[in-house]
């Protein structure tokens, strides 16, 4: 859904990529560490500071690709590194927003649930030799919808970032069926 915008991310990535020759997975670990942040904000009702940490979260998340590329460091360990640390991130920011009362425990199980369940399915396909890069929500639209949710939630009251996680539920679930029915039609 979102590559469409690649190119553009590509020219505005690309200048900040050029004077970060670091090593992409030093980037790609510090992930995790900003989604504390962020689980420590929505545990402690400070949904602006949850907001912004998912903010420079995915833009670490979006650094280390671009820095991998153009210094050409890309590698099969570097995109296994970075997916498994995109997993720790989201479950670690549900973690912290169930911790806030933002949802009930199982609902918040279920969104851990489903992120992960996205990401399997893609991966699992893939491993059969199907690119399954579709879905209504796949990550960046999770973590837009979670950072949009949130700002209302700061804005008009807490209920309406409580719908924001069933929401996320309702379409993570999805993207896995639409997944699932794509591959079985590729495979069939």
């Amino acid at each position: 859904m979102l590559q469409s915008l690649r190119p553009l991310l590509t020219r505005i990535l690309n200048p900040i990529a050029k004077y970060l020759n670091i090593n992409p997975n030093i980037v790609t670990v510090i992930s995790p560490f900003v989604a504390l942040i962020a689980a420590y904000g929505y545990a402690n009702h400070m949904l602006l500071l949850g907001t912004v940490a998912i903010l420079f979260s995915g833009f670490l998340d979006v650094v280390d690709g671009a820095v991998a590329r153009f210094h050409n460091r890309s590698s099969k360990f570097g995109a296994f590194l970075d997916s498994t640390m995109d997993r720790f991130a989201d479950a670690i920011i549900y973690i912290g927003i169930i911790f806030g009362g933002y949802c009930d425990w199982f609902v918040g199980v279920l969104a851990i649930h489903s992120a992960i369940c996205v990401s399997y399915v893609r991966a699992r396909a893939e491993s059969q030799g199907v690119d399954c890069n579709i879905g209504i929500a796949e990550r960046a639209i999770r973590m837009i919808i979670l950072m949009v949710g949130s700002l209302i939630g700061y804005f008009a009251g807490d209920i309406y970032f409580t719908y924001t996680i069933y929401l996320l539920v309702i379409l993570s679930y999805f993207t896995v069926g639409q997944r699932i029915v794509y591959v079985w039609r590729q495979l069939k």
